[in-house]
């Protein structure tokens, strides 16, 4: 298997040529080869694809594209690994002896480490053998034509690099017809000529040496308006007088002194004089070398991982060395200090001088780049009439200038790659560093740093450094505010530390109560120039309407880390992530993580987030209501989606009348291929939708997505949010007089309070629920209600008005024709004829519940059953069918994760165990179990299971373990009790 690009594309699997299906699958090959072995962007591949604006079904025809690619490459003996989807794109996988440019590079990399020139020649020479011709001569695209712009101006680098070796070996003979071909290539080259000249002059060919010089001179002065350097009219006098310094060296394989082949040394010819060792080198350094970087930061601080990585890419000796990084990152988080800072830590490894060039995209005029090559031309002492009037013939001649040079660029504040890519060097002796708010994946080559806030230690470290040790440290939970409203943005921290420094009398609460306001925060970080919010807008300036008006939306959902999908909703439109894109890629929106389901996670930084909520305060009201009901419309679908796909619960209430809104089929499958997954990863958004909904007034969203939640919650006892978000919704409702909405949020409160042992609490609650029901006519409503209180009553030991509230309950649930609840309550049945000996009877009730719960395929209604109908087999004294029963709800509710109905499980197994009086199993059940009830605050069932223990304890004789144990119990129901102002200890309340 072979591939090439230095040259026509071409592929060749098992001895045959690849016979690629149009054009489209050319250009994907092309691009996934010159990154061979690197994740390669959709971003760039689309770019690669289509030239001007991309349609927008763009990600689909690249996907599709790709996979056409990937099967033709199978079809002819490819494996099936070597295009591999990645997260973002695509990546392709070679070893180097399958693809000509990593065997170009490898054998580069190898004449770099050779001490020996001639074994250095020897590998340039292999190196240059893996071209055909100019690369990918017959791919069209504009990007990829750059990309094999800067692959020429490697191969004619390293032609000229081995020219340069072998004339030192004395080969001046071999090499001058490759030399004249060079020239007539790149006829602005002086060493080139400077080459050619010694190899004539070497030869005996001195007047053809002259004419060398002379057509150089006129084209320069004719095209260029300068002279050639001093260097090479040294070198033309010296052949005017027949230097012998210039003889040819004795032909040997290599010199023990012989200079580095990346060396500026390697690149001219030999000169053993001693007397003008400075004159040829003359022609290849600088007179004053460029030292251009601005002023480094003096309380820098922090950022020791970015500064390591960067060091890394710009390490020429590195394997992984890229020669562009792009530091991207939002308004205000310190890119132009951090490169400032790297640039100049690295400024040893590029001795000819370092480039700054400032591109102001942020600014009211961002520089053309046509201008920017003028001034670094200058920098370069190329002046006036010298500097060509086309962009091309100045980005050539700046790349010309710096072909054989080691120089860093610096590219401030760039704002899109066609910016950039004229101010590319493209020797490999040069790197650039660029800072942008904006993903430049256009950029052949360049490595992205994702550049985030301060860590909070970084953040203090710098605000200490301006503010001062002894005023922080006697202040310091201020200082911990002021930097949280700061959000450990590096310019908010300087501005606020300003503010500080420059009023010493201040003490740090002052500033802390004037920024923990939000909305004057953003008033109070400006002094002088320095803004966060002006900052922001800065940024905006770049952003089509679409983006400003979603960023705008989304500061209105609050601080939460949100799925991609709400910005479809929140604009109204299908291909909401694209716009999601544009502000992920402006650094406005930071993509914070890939959650448990692979989904992107956005998160917009405080800060940033209250500059959107401004730019959305002159919207119309209406349409921000609009698109906030278009949200939480969709949040209500998957809640549904999501509950009717969890283990089967009764506290999922009838729909209301809110409004419901669906994504795609496609997009809700993979999202609920894990509804607990789901729920988990989504648990404090749900949350903050209610709020969302109370805050909007929007109070019949706000209690179906409360009472939508209740099942998960139920399954994950996740008690305090059921409460909280309950709270929130019901406050809601009752404001409005939302009747329905109220009785459902108020029976999930009072089955909240019955696993948390305040029973009183609950039946107030249930009471009130059961009245609203009888009011709206919500029969189903009312049976769940009546039947909740049912276990209030058995706990409490009203044996009787719980049996009667039991049947009322399951006559309505049947004359509603409703199984579910029918089959919960039949279950209740049995419980309460079990309590009252009616063993046969309750027996009839289990067998009734365990066949409707199968036929409604409900598994945790199977469970529960199996669970009760274990104490029956208990009480007929088969404590091994009991065991079985156990086993396998217990297998089931492990399998839901359900610990709370897991420890009622293990309850019950102790019980069995106790009764055989086996200590050591009923022990480890029953202080499992309890551990579980601690966990999630149920009291009552706690003290009965320590209460079992101490019995325990007690018959073995461990007198003082069972004292310990019982007392523990004893405090435990002595809580409950005062909890429901009653001295009784209750029974257990597993439903």
């Amino acid at each position: 298997m072979k591939f090439g690009l230095l040259g026509p594309l071409h592929a060749q699997i098992a001895e045959r040529a690849v016979q690629l299906n149009g054009p489209r699958q050319a250009k994907m090959l092309a691009a996934l080869l010159i990154d061979a072995n690197r994740i390669v962007s959709m971003e760039r591949l689309v770019a690669v694809m289509w030239d001007s604006a991309a349609p927008a079904t763009a990600v689909r025809q690249v996907q599709d594209a790709v996979s056409g690619l990937r099967r033709n490459l199978v079809a002819c003996g490819a494996p099936r690994s070597l295009i591999s989807t990645r997260r973002g794109g695509y990546e392709m996988h070679l070893a180097p002896a399958q693809l000509d440019l990593l065997e170009f590079e490898h054998e580069r990399q190898l004449a770099g480490r050779s001490a020996a020139p001639l074994d250095t020649a020897v590998a340039l020479r292999r190196a240059l053998s893996c071209w055909r011709g100019n690369a990918l001569v017959d791919v069209s695209s504009r990007v990829l034509e750059i990309d094999a712009a800067r692959l020429n101006e490697r191969r004619a680098a390293t032609h000229k690099e081995c020219l340069a070796v072998e004339l030192d070996l004395g080969r001046h003979r071999e090499i001058i017809d490759e030399l004249t071909d060079l020239l007539r290539e790149h006829p602005y080259d002086e060493d080139v000529a400077q080459h050619l000249m010694v190899a004539l002059y070497r030869c005996g060919r001195q007047g053809e040496a002259l004419q060398v010089y002379e057509r150089l001179r006129r084209t320069l002065a004719d095209e260029l308006g300068v002279d050639p350097t001093p260097a090479l009219q040294a070198l033309h006098q010296r052949i005017l007088t027949g230097d012998p310094a210039l003889t040819a060296p004795d032909p040997a394989p290599a010199r023990a002194s012989a200079p580095a082949p990346n060396s500026a040394a390697a690149h001219r010819p030999s000169d053993t004089s001693s007397e003008r060792p400075d004159t040829v080198a003359a022609g290849l350094t600088m007179t004053l070398p460029v030292r251009q970087l601005p002023l480094d930061v003096p309380d820098f601080v922090g950022r020791s991982a970015a500064l390591a990585e960067i060091a890394g890419l710009l390490d020429g000796e590195a394997p992984n060395r890229a020669p562009v990084v792009v530091v991207v990152g939002g308004p205000g988080v310190g890119k132009s200090c951090l490169v400032t800072h790297a640039a100049r830590l690295a400024r040893g490894s590029f001795p000819d001088g370092q480039l700054y060039l400032n591109l102001a995209a942020t600014s009211d005029e961002p520089r053309d780049p046509g201008l920017m090559l003028a001034e670094a031309l200058r920098a370069l002492s190329i002046a006036g009439s010298a500097i060509p009037n086309a962009l091309s013939e100045r980005a050539a001649l700046y790349r010309s200038l710096l072909v054989d040079r080691r120089m860093l660029v610096v590219l401030d504040d760039a704002g899109h790659a066609d910016q950039v890519l004229p101010l590319l060097p493209g020797a490999d002796g040069c790197a650039v560093l660029i800072t942008s708010r904006t993903l430049l994946t256009q950029l052949p080559g360049a490595r992205h740093i994702d550049l985030d806030v301060l860590s909070p230690a970084e953040a203090r470290e710098l605000f200490t450094g301006i503010v001062g040790r002894q005023r922080v440290e006697r202040e310091p939970d201020e200082a911990d505010a002021i930097l949280d409203c700061c959000g450990n943005l590096p310019l908010a921290i300087r501005i606020a530390s300003g503010k500080l420094t420059g009023r010493p009398a201040w003490s740090l609460r002052v500033l802390r109560a004037r920024i923990e306001d939000e909305s004057r925060r953003l008033a109070e970080l400006r002094i002088g120039d320095l803004s966060v919010r002006a900052s922001v807008e800065l940024s905006l300036r770049l952003l089509p309407a679409d983006a400003v008006r979603a960023l705008s939306l989304l500061g209105l959902l609050g601080a939460y880390t949100l799925p991609g999908w709400v910005v479809g909703p929140l604009l109204d439109r299908s291909d909401g992530e694209q716009v999601l894109d544009t502000l992920v890629d402006a650094s406005l929106v930071r993509l914070t993580a890939t959650d448990a389901l692979g989904e992107p996670r956005y998160r917009l930084h405080d800060l940033i987030r209250t500059c959107a909520v401004e730019i959305a305060a002159p919207l119309a009201t209406a349409d921000k209501r609009d698109a906030i009901v278009r949200v939480l419309s969709v949040w209500l679908d998957l809640v549904r989606r999501g509950t009717d796909r969890l283990p089967g619960g009764l506290l999922a209430a009838a729909h209301g009348s809110a409004p419901r809104r669906a994504l795609p089929d496609a997009v809700v499958e993979r999202l609920m291929a894990d509804a607990f997954g789901w729920f988990d990863t989504e648990r404090d958004n749900l949350l903050g939708a209610v709020k969302l909904a109370v805050d909007w007034g929007l109070d019949e969203l706000a209690w179906e997505l409360t009472a939508g939640t209740a099942t998960y919650y139920d399954h994950r006892c996740l008690y305090q949010d059921w409460q909280h978000g309950h709270r929130l919704a019901l406050d809601a409702a009752r404001a409005a007089g939302n009747a329905p909405g109220t009785s459902v949020l108020l029976r999930g409160l009072g089955q909240l309070h019955i696993y948390q042992d305040e029973f009183d609490r609950a039946t107030r609650a249930l009471e009130s629920s059961i009245e609203l029901c009888r009011d709206t006519g919500d029969k189903r409503g009312e049976a769940l209600s009546v039947a909740m209180l049912s276990t209030v009553s058995r706990v409490q030991g009203r044996d009787d008005e719980a049996l009667e509230r039991v049947e009322q309950a399951l006559a309505i649930a049947v004359g509603e024709g409703d199984r579910h609840v029918e089959a919960q309550l039949s279950c209740s049945m049995g419980v309460m004829r079990l309590m009252q000996g009616e063993l046969d009877e309750a027996e009839s009730w289990f067998t009734g519940a365990l066949r409707l719960a199968e036929a409604l395929h409900d598994e945790h209604r199977v469970a529960v059953v199996l669970r009760r109908f274990s104490r029956l087999h208990d009480r007929r004294g088969d404590p091994d069918a009991a065991l079985r029963c156990l086993r396998q709800a217990l297998a089931t509710f492990e399998e839901l994760a359900d610990e709370r109905c897991t420890g009622y499980a293990l309850l019950e197994v102790g019980r069995v165990y106790a009764g055989q009086n086996d200590r050591d199993r009923a022990g480890r059940a029953l202080e499992r179990a309890a551990g579980l009830f601690h966990r999630h605050g149920d009291l009552q069932d706690e003290a009965t299971c320590w209460q079992l223990i101490g019995d325990l304890d007690a018959a073995a004789g461990v007198h003082d373990s069972a004292s310990q144990h019982r007392e523990r119990a004893g405090m435990l129901w002595q809580a409950i009790g005062e909890m429901n102002q009653t001295a009784d200890p209750a029974r257990p309340s597993s439903p």
